[in-house]
């Protein structure tokens, strides 16, 4: 029979691999930065700056000594991280650049395919114009391009790129160009070749260890997991080459269960053969409250967090404000070793001032005066973080 991880104990290791569980206010330079990300295997990018951007939030959730300037430090100025795809736009250790020829690989075809659908057509017949105009010109930014082949949108929504920008969102995801750094948050591309270090860009892994550093490495991560979550950890193999993965490493993983929050039936996971030893090295995460982004890798799988936290999250930048139950881009609370509630918060930039409008926790947490206070104290650790000179809670702010 399958061992049993009780919920407590899964929740303690989970957030240990995930680096909540060290002190927050450690010291940490850029080299420890690059250690973080390691440990983490990505972090997410994203364009929305309601208060902080999310891989900078990500990174200050978990020491707030980080600083911003240490990504593009290490991004931009010693090349030890790139910026390309896992499920979504991330920043990545260059050191695993080697396995991400074959992710390009697997890219060509499936982004063909994908977009010729819901693409603006023509962006194909500009990949060589493209790549020659990058080759002669060095960085090059997407309206670059678009004055070179202008193009009037049809105004269709955000995926409505001209065929250039299409063009040059290919190369990148297939790994012909990089980027070299953002302006802005506009991507800066010059050819990969000129970006990636020595020797990750032209070091070269056969496909069975690309599938089974990826499994691995996902693993590590997760601690425990179903061979669908090990698929969609790093988003690169199918479900099938982990499951005949699964099956060449039966002398070193063991089936567990897995305590769900809520009583539902324990989940059957695998972990590594030495799992226990592994859980006895962790410890509890601290007290202190913490504000988290919504696309932290906590809660980047919603189902296996609400198994894990009876946390349900979902965030409503899609959702039409008048059918959002909680708000546009709302914070989720981490407390301890608990995801205690969410609060919707806002940057004002023009007064320096984080306008504070909702706190809701969650149906079993109590708002009393001690945990307001640590909710007080983050949201103003959060505000100097984010530039905020003033924070302001609304009148009404606490929700039941």
């Amino acid at each position: 029979m399958p061992a049993l991880i009780r919920n407590e104990e899964a929740r303690r290791f989970f957030l240990h691999l995930q680096a909540l569980s060290g002190a927050p206010g450690r010291s940490i330079d850029a080299a420890g930065i690059l250690g973080l990300i390691e440990q983490l295997g990505f972090v997410q990018i994203d364009s929305i700056n309601t208060v902080e951007r999310a891989h900078h939030q990500i990174l200050f959730s978990r020491n707030q000594t980080y600083k911003h300037h240490y990504l593009s430090q290490l991004h931009e100025k010693t090349g030890v991280l790139f910026e390309n795809w896992t499920h979504d736009a991330s920043i990545i250790p260059s050191s695993y650049y080697p396995y991400w020829h074959h992710r390009f690989e697997r890219s060509r075809t499936h982004l063909r395919q994908r977009w010729r659908k819901w693409r603006r057509h023509g962006f194909e017949e500009l990949l060589d114009d493209v790549r020659t105009h990058i080759k002669r010109n060095g960085p090059t930014l997407s309206r670059d391009l678009t004055l070179a082949n202008p193009h009037s949108g049809t105004g269709d929504g955000w995926w409505d790129w001209h065929p250039a920008k299409t063009a040059l969102e290919y190369l990148w995801r297939t790994g012909e160009i990089a980027v070299v750094r953002r302006q802005g948050f506009q991507k800066v591309y010059d050819l990969s070749a000129r970006v990636i270090p020595e020797p990750h860009f032209t070091y070269q892994i056969s496909a069975e260890d690309f599938i089974d550093w990826s499994c691995r490495m996902a693993l590590d991560r997760l601690g425990f997991a179903s061979p669908h979550e090990i698929a969609a950890f790093w988003d690169a193999i199918s479900l099938e080459e982990v499951r005949q993965w699964i099956v060449h490493q039966n002398d070193k993983l063991v089936p567990v269960k897995v305590e769900a929050a809520n009583g539902e039936e324990p989940r059957t996971c695998l972990a590594w053969h030495d799992y226990k030893a592994r859980m006895d090295e962790t410890k509890d995460a601290p007290a202190r409250l913490r504000v988290l982004s919504p696309f932290d890798p906590l809660l980047r799988d919603r189902a296996r967090a609400e198994r894990l936290f009876g946390f349900r999250y979902r965030i409503e930048v899609f959702v039409p404000a008048a059918k959002r139950q909680y708000g546009y881009y709302v914070f989720p609370l981490l407390e301890g070793n608990r995801l205690i509630g969410r609060i919707d918060m806002k940057a004002d930039r023009k007064t320096l001032n984080l306008n504070v409008t909702a706190l809701w926790l969650e149906s079993l947490v109590r708002p009393g005066a001690g945990r307001l206070s640590k909710v007080k104290a983050e949201i103003e650790r959060i505000g100097k973080f984010a530039g905020m000179d003033t924070v302001t809670c609304q009148p009404d702010w606490l929700r039941f």
